[in-house]
């Protein structure tokens, strides 16, 4: 009986020592892993400061141009209505012109039908 205490002596000191070194190994792990995740953290502070530095004046002057071009299209857009205007005016005074050209040539016409029937 004494045999097997000491061969349950000897499993159980070689179990705690094997735990014992696991914990360690995955403690010093743990501590890398924060370590690591700490220097993560400080390079996503530093980047995301660097970005709202960099993307500020960027959008200001996009902003800027936007506007600009905004502009630009609001006087195209006006100078093409005042276009269509003109162009509306002078089709409608060359239809009141050709429809009455076309109104004394046929009135031209049957007079001059008259005539020769006569």
């Amino acid at each position: 009986m004494e045999m097997s205490q000491i061969a349950l002596n000897q499993g159980l000191t070689f179990l705690t020592w094997a735990t014992g070194i696991i914990l360690i190994v995955v403690a010093g792990f743990l501590v890398k892993l924060l370590i690591d995740l700490s220097t993560l953290a400080k390079n996503l502070n530093e980047t995301s400061i660097i970005v709202n530095t960099e993307l500020k004046p960027t959008l200001k002057e996009l902003n800027t141009t936007l506007s600009s071009i905004n502009e630009i299209v609001k006087s195209t857009d006006k100078g093409v209505g005042d276009f269509k205007s003109a162009v509306g005016k002078i089709i409608d005074k060359t239809k009141a012109v050709s429809g009455s050209l076309i109104g004394g040539l046929f009135n031209g016409f049957v007079t001059a039908y008259k005539l020769f029937k006569k």
